[in-house]
């Protein structure tokens, strides 16, 4: 049972990625575009509403990743250490010091005994 789980999560995975460039270059093809720039054949307003749409999940997924432990609160240490991971990453520092400062934030609250 698990590698039939495994094996129909691989393939709806790789499905949906190529989903994309294909229904794209119909889309531009059905409405006689084809320009060499690959514009895109849905109307501006729709294309930003759904680059939007992709930041705001991005942005939920997140928060509920660093607020949340099983359902619970998580604390005021892993949100910390979140945080400071963002704004390393958003000052463009290394992504291997930003995961290494995260971590020792979040850690080193633990180990103060904030929870």
């Amino acid at each position: 049972m698990t590698i039939t789980a495994i094996l129909v999560l691989a393939v709806g995975t790789y499905a949906f990625r190529v989903a994309g460039p294909l229904l794209r270059a119909r889309m531009v093809r059905a409405r006689g575009g084809g320009d060499d720039r690959g514009a895109a054949a849905l109307p501006p307003r729709l294309t930003e509403l759904m680059s939007t749409a992709g930041t705001v999940l991005l942005v939920a997924l997140i928060a509920t990743a660093a607020l949340t432990d099983g359902g619970d609160f998580a604390g005021v240490a892993l949100p910390a250490g979140v945080l400071t991971g963002g704004v390393l990453a958003w000052r463009r520092v290394p992504f291997v010091f930003v995961v290494f400062v995260a971590a020792a934030v979040a850690a080193g609250l633990r180990a103060l005994g904030v929870p």
